[in-house]
């Protein structure tokens, strides 16, 4: 019988233990380095989703003082509109000739008009009219410019030509000049028909942004592959285009709706707005002026809580815009 060959017994005897070394190497670490799941003491991270647009605005807007001074203005400005009573007892109408620029006092902080009325109480009753003629006029310049900057911008060629150089006719026509010329044509001057007068003339430069948003989001790949599975132009334009383009459209409607109680205040200045027996900024300022040298204060405050609610809107415009844009995000 052939004997076994001694150097091929001895070359595979390190073999074997090499591996016999590595294997006990491996359970050592299997075992001194255990899984997540059967370790007790291993934390996973929560998984959490990616904030979006509006969750990252969020963010950035809660360490923003301005966005907080701004909400305060607001929220003040609509209270004292929707609910006068709660901030004073007098009535805005109610006439003593005896107090006729009488100076403060004792539950008049302001003083009295020329003709008696309690100058506080007109300044707080006086917030109705001009809220209610901003967001009136502001929600029907959102609706329509939405509207035909959407067709614009969606369908484009043609009906986008057709729909622009309508757009920059009314855009070429000031809006104040347009309001005195249009207010001349009512009978009787109401809240509405001032909202109709400012909207006429004040929805182009929205048409204008959402035409500008919708032309730079339908060409996206969502909304290809939207058309490709066969959804229907409107439901494209409802569901994945118009939702994309809210930013801008929020941060244009609050910044005008702070212009259009400017609006509203030189109407109502010049004669030709809210009819002299509404209570509203714009008439007090305006019977104000006559006594200007002898009470000045007559003009003050009215002017200053019109000032203070204008600026409380564009402020909040300007954090919005701040917030919701990326590139703004990165300074």
């Amino acid at each position: 019988m052939p004997k076994p060959d001694s150097t091929q017994s001895n070359s595979t005897q390190p073999e074997k233990q090499a591996n016999a070394v590595q294997a006990n190497t491996a359970q050592a670490g299997t075992a001194q380095a255990p899984s997540p799941a059967t370790n007790p003491d291993h934390k996973q991270l929560p998984d959490t989703p990616p904030l979006g647009l509006w969750g990252s605005a969020w963010q950035n807007l809660r360490y923003r003082p301005l966005f907080w001074v701004s909400a305060f203005i607001i929220l003040l400005s609509i209270a004292v509109a929707a609910f006068p009573s709660l901030f004073t007892s007098v009535d805005p109408t109610a006439a003593n000739l005896r107090d006729s620029l009488a100076p403060a006092r004792d539950g008049h902080p302001m003083g009295f008009t020329q003709q008696g009325y309690d100058v506080y109480a007109r300044v707080i009753y006086g917030a109705r009219a001009s809220v209610i003629v901003g967001i009136g006029v502001t929600l029907v310049v959102t609706v329509v410019g939405i509207i035909l900057g959407a067709i614009a911008g969606y369908l484009g060629g043609w009906v986008d030509a057709v729909l622009s150089r309508i757009t920059d006719m009314f855009f070429a026509i000031p809006l104040i000049l347009a309001g005195i010329v249009l207010m001349q044509l009512f009978t009787e001057r109401t809240i509405w028909s001032v909202v109709f007068v400012l909207a006429a003339f004040g929805w182009p430069q929205m048409a204008r942004v959402v035409r500008s948003s919708v032309i730079s989001v339908k060409n996206e790949e969502y909304v290809t592959a939207s058309k490709a599975l066969g959804l229907s132009n409107t439901g494209i334009l409802f569901r994945h285009v118009l939702p994309n383009c809210l930013a801008p459209v929020i941060v244009m409607a609050t910044t005008s709706l702070g212009i259009y109680i400017v609006a509203e205040a030189t109407l109502s200045y010049l004669g030709i707005g809210l009819p002299t027996t509404t209570v509203s900024w714009g008439n007090d300022i305006s019977v104000a002026q006559q006594v200007l040298r002898q009470a000045p204060s007559n003009l003050f405050w009215p002017a200053l809580a019109l000032a203070i609610t204008v600026l409380g809107f564009i402020l909040m415009g300007d954090a919005l815009k701040d917030s919701l844009d990326p590139k703004e995000r990165r300074r």
